[in-house]
């Protein structure tokens, strides 16, 4: 049986790279530590800006934007508010408390300069009916707030819960909370600040149980966890700098990825050295500085190459149109950039300090038994090299994820603001109160402008058109025009110049979920001919509020999904190509990884929205993930198919196979379980949203572990053969002698 070598260490530039990081290593280490302490010291803003992120959402030239600033510019004030107090009692409450309600919120309207950021305030006691949505009536009272919306959601948040403990603060007032999507956002920002520090510190002590477990030793997971420790106060600064700087807003929903996309990559790239580590020490010289840079002048380019592609595949969001992904795709390839410097200057550095000590307390022979192929992945590389076993396990697996990615089909999205908070917040109890009152939609109505020359005095028409719309299914009631009465017309909807008028919709859904997202949709593509059968003659219609907001973010999404396909795609393509040097072997690479990110995604939506009932996924989850585990997968067919073309290019493909894919196989496992363990930390945030990116992230990095790479790629290279290396003609560059004599020279005897 032909024996394996080691990793042969590269020559040129990686060598000398290689000794040059022996030589430096105190100082690398010690420029690093002065680094973290200068950033500790010197802080940027703090990575917040989500809370106000309005802007960080949706751009202000959308449609729904423009028609909101519209209606500000036709009649000088909102018909709807994005913060709501709440008061219920299910058993009723008091006529003196609504009536009070009501004149709190008059004497806030009647000052004169009213104290920001409050400007107004309208209270909707359900005494009155709204609608045939309508569910209870005498129990509950809404008072809309308007606030300056140059402040930020916090201060917004923080206003409105004044406003009701300076109005509201008697038992008998029955206040359950603040509702709706500034409040909602606010307390995004404020759950995923909060549990931060939790994420991280649940992070760091599942890779320290698996890497410690996975190598038996106590010193190699705290180099994985002080590294990614530095790597995590750089990336921070620097992201936060890079929003300042390009007045960007930072989504709340970043910090948590970026957290666990650094533990995640930087714990992997480790993984990687100490295996190179071990594999030298392996070979018996005893000699500390040769081992060290025998394995850091042969992983280094792996780990760089690797590195580079999930940088791009990261940074090929920035083609999206939507702001969201321009600012998240630049961050991660940042986050990916610092891991990548830290894991290929200061793990080198540590290792060439500690040597072979960094194994403690593991024995010598228990190093060289590190280095041993994996005996299982033997195993199935040697019944995947028959023809009949590689085309069964890639039909079966190809079927398998097939299976899993169908209801993919049926993927809806949603914004999910509130939904996605946990059910004890004050903001979720808070809308829950208003839908039992009112009707789901009610905490974020949703304004429709009408325009037209004299529209505005065609009372029957308006009327009309308000019906039609209320007729709508998936449409609790409208408040517009039928509650007009000329004789004491106050231009509340339809304005003076009777050019325009407006109507306040209520859907039967949240606001921001799935399926009011889509009645929404479809009662915009309709408006035109409702309008028309009433009889208005229309020069423009639009509509505003938060569920168009919504409905415009994910449109905007679904039209980014071509740009950040092709790039991706492309992307990932190129630089497989350049590392392989072929064109069929990626293809069908990146054929498998496309796969499996789509049965991952599959199952997220299966799980949540078929077996959890969530009302549709989060719109920015299953593009985020997609193109992370795209990068990921590339990340690892560097790391394992890599390293076959490495002894691909000394021996027949199929011994190639046998020797690389044992070899590496205990180090990309190891490294994919650490991967999945720091993605799946994202659940313990209280947000349906990481719960959902979580799993996606998790379950995505172990099917590409123990499906595409243990099964569908030792199929497809027995399969495809030579053919892989096209248009090579073939991967050896040498003779099998000189091959056999340099073996001989390089390989240690077998252990017994």
């Amino acid at each position: 049986m032909t024996t394996s070598s080691p990793p042969q260490p590269r020559g040129g530039v990686w060598a000398w790279y290689s000794r040059a990081a022996y030589r430096l290593r105190w100082v690398i280490v010690a420029t690093w530590v002065v680094l973290c302490g200068l950033v500790l010291a010197f802080p940027p803003p703090a990575l917040g800006g989500g809370e106000n992120a309005a802007e960080s959402l949706m751009s202000p030239d959308g449609e729904s934007v423009q028609t909101e600033l519209r209606e500000m510019e036709i009649f000088g004030f909102p018909l709807f508010s994005r913060t709501v107090v709440v008061q219920r009692d299910p058993d009723g409450l008091s006529p003196y408390v609504q009536l009070e309600s009501v004149l709190d919120a008059i004497a806030v309207n009647q000052r004169e300069n009213p104290e920001p950021p409050l400007l107004g305030a309208l209270p909707m006691p359900n005494a009155v009916t709204f609608g045939a949505g309508q569910r209870e009536r005498g129990t509950t009272v809404l008072t809309y707030l308007f606030m300056d919306p140059r402040t930020t959601f916090g201060d917004q948040h923080t206003h409105s819960r004044q406003y009701a403990h300076a109005y509201l603060e008697r038992e008998e007032d029955h206040v359950i909370g603040v509702a709706g999507s500034v409040p909602a956002r606010a307390q995004q920002a404020y759950v995923v600040g909060e549990q931060i520090h939790m994420l991280e510190i649940l992070t760091l002590i599942a890779i320290f149980v698996l890497v410690g477990f996975a190598f038996r030793s106590v010193v190699v997971p705290f180099l994985a966890l002080g590294a990614s420790g530095v790597a995590v106060i750089v990336t921070m600064w620097l992201v936060t700098a890079l929003a300042d700087v390009l007045g960007l807003s930072a989504p709340a929903e970043l910090q948590p990825v970026l957290v666990a996309l650094l533990l995640g990559v930087v714990t992997d790239y480790t993984i990687f050295y100490v295996t190179g580590l071990s594999t030298a020490l392996g070979r018996g010289t005893g000699d500390r500085r040769e081992s060290v840079t025998s394995a850091v002048a042969t992983y280094t380019p792996i780990i760089v190459a690797a590195g580079v592609t999930v940088s791009a595949g990261t940074l090929s969001l920035v083609v999206a149109k939507s702001v969201f992904y321009r600012m998240f795709g630049p961050a991660m390839a940042v986050t990916i950039g610092v891991g990548l410097l830290v894991a290929i200057t200061l793990v080198p550095a540590i290792v060439a300090i500690l040597g072979s000590r960094i194994f403690f307390p593991r024995s010598t022979a228990g190093i060289a038994s590190m280095a041993e192929p994996s005996p299982w992945m033997g195993r199935v590389v040697e019944v995947l090299s028959r023809r009949g076993p590689a085309i069964a396990a890639l039909t079966v697996s190809a079927i398998a994820l097939a299976l899993a990615a169908l209801p993919l089909g049926g993927l809806v999205l949603k914004a999910g603001f509130t939904s996605s908070l946990p059910d004890d917040n004050t903001v979720k109890r808070a809308a829950v109160a208003a839908s039992d009152g009112f009707s789901p939609g009610i905490t974020s109505p949703t304004s429709i402008l009408v325009e037209g020359p004299g529209i505005g005095g065609n009372l029957d028409s308006l009327i009309a058109f308000q019906d039609a719309v209320a007729a709508r299914e998936g449409v609790a009631g409208v408040v517009g025009p039928a509650l007009s009465m000329p004789q004491f017309d106050t231009h509340v909807f339809t304005s003076r110049d009777e050019n325009a008028a407006r109507m306040l919709v209520v859907l039967d859904d949240s606001p921001l979920d799935g399926r009011a997202i889509e009645t929404l949709s479809a009662l915009q593509e309709d408006l035109p001919a409702l309008a028309a059968d009433a009889g208005l003659a229309t020069s423009r219609i639009g509509v505003g509020g938060d569920t168009a907001l919504a409905a415009a973010i994910i449109d905007e999404t679904k039209a980014d999904l071509g740009r950040l396909a092709v790039a991706g795609i492309a992307v990932n393509l190129v630089i497989l190509i350049v590392f392989l040097r072929a064109l069929v072997a990626p293809l069908y690479l990146l054929a498998c990884n496309i796969l499996s990110v789509a049965a991952a995604l599959g199952l997220t939506t299966w799980l949540f929205t078929g077996v959890l009932g969530e009302d549709g996924i989060t719109f920015y989850v299953p593009f985020a993930a997609a193109v992370l585990l795209v990068a990921l997968g590339s990340d690892y067919n560097i790391f394992g198919v890599g390293r076959t073309w490495e002894e691909a290019r000394h021996r027949p493909l199929k011994e190639a196979m046998a020797l690389a894919m044992p070899e590496s196989s205990k180090a990309i496992t190891t490294a994919g379980l650490a991967l999945a363990v720091s993605f799946g930390m994202l659940a313990t945030i209280p947000l349906t949203a990481f719960s959902e990116l979580a799993f996606a992230m998790s379950v995505g990095v172990l099917l590409d572990v123990f499906v595409v790479r243990t099964f569908m790629v030792p199929a497809l290279l027995t399969l495809v053969g030579q053919k892989s290396a096209w248009p090579r003609t073939s991967l050896r560059v040498r003779s099998p002698a000189a091959d056999a004599d340099e073996v001989a020279a390089t390989v240690a005897p077998p252990t017994s």
